[in-house]
């Protein structure tokens, strides 16, 4: 008999998370708000469920993904939460980029309820998760790393553990803190050369093949050249996380000079109508400011 996935939040992530897992042989059940998402979700293969309640039912792990800690909280202590009919010995897996400090409290919650929790943040895009080209950054204890495995194999290429909880969470702010510096230098390089009066394509492919060349560029060079906003991940959602780092900089005393810029960017590409696009879509914030006009 196939071994049972509670999924809570089935969005740009949690559809892809579902593939795969099915793929590998495992029940998946999953709640979400978005009728839509469920109605994906069944014909994808899996069962709709009626609340996080009914998804952790009878599930030897669960995944949460969904937009913040707040969120995560409210469905796994709240009404018809995942921890009114966990199984002792549950492990829950929140994928959700949260603030760390609320995973360690959710955490230690959580343990007094023999619920297991791994702050199971992921690195990647909807579009790699698709292709399970996405990592899984953990926090929790040895055990329940290991006895996460199958589940994390299941929908990523890799998977690690950083220490205690709250450590996955401070991990993928650092990975997005990298990754908002390189979108961020790629976008205004790009429009330096759009100013020039450069041939897009070619100034692309030559900078993905200098020594600047980065993952970033193959995943978001064609997207800003072309316009390209479907969301991979949303102006919103990159906002709030360049927020959370913020925060973690002040929480340990460091510098967060191009994590500032990123989220004054990100800002601006929200108040502009932009919000549900694609986190590069900011690249028509800098053409602005160049005095290029703005694309749809």
């Amino acid at each position: 008999m196939a071994e049972c996935i509670g999924i809570v939040g089935v969005g740009l992530m949690g559809q892809a998370f579902a593939h795969h897992l099915l793929q590998s042989g495992f029940k998946v059940q999953g709640f979400d708000l978005d009728e839509r998402r469920l109605a994906q979700l069944h014909e994808s293969g899996g069962t709709p469920v009626e609340s996080p309640a009914e998804a952790a039912r009878g599930a030897r792990w669960l995944i949460t993904s969904l937009p913040n800690s707040d969120i995560v909280r409210e469905v796994v202590l709240g009404a018809n939460g995942v921890a009114e009919s966990a199984a002792k010995g549950l492990i829950l897996a929140d994928t959700s980029t949260s603030r760390p400090e609320d995973s360690e409290k959710l955490g230690a919650e959580l343990a007094k309820r023999g619920i297991r929790f791994l702050d199971a943040c992921v690195s990647g895009t909807s579009a790699m998760a698709w292709k399970k080209d996405l990592i899984v950054i953990a926090g929790g204890t040895a055990e329940d790393f290991e006895a996460a495995k199958p589940l994390f194999d299941g929908f990523a290429r890799a998977a690690y553990r950083m220490g205690a909880v709250g450590s996955g969470a401070v991990t993928k702010l650092i990975i997005n803190l990298i990754l908002f510096g390189n979108r961020l230098a790629l976008a205004e390089g790009l429009v330096l050369g759009m100013k020039a009066g450069m041939e897009g394509e070619s100034l692309l492919h030559v900078l993905q093949d200098a020594a600047c060349s980065s993952k970033t560029m193959i995943d978001k060079g064609p997207k800003m050249l072309k316009a390209d906003f479907s969301p991979e991940g949303q102006v919103r959602t990159s906002l709030k996380d360049a927020r959370l780092a913020l925060e973690q900089g002040s929480r340990f005393g460091a510098p967060m000079l191009v994590t500032s810029l990123w989220a004054q960017m990100q800002q601006a590409a929200y108040q502009q109508g932009l919000a549900d696009l694609d986190s590069c879509a900011f690249i028509e914030v800098l053409r602005g400011m160049a005095g290029l006009p703005k694309r749809n």
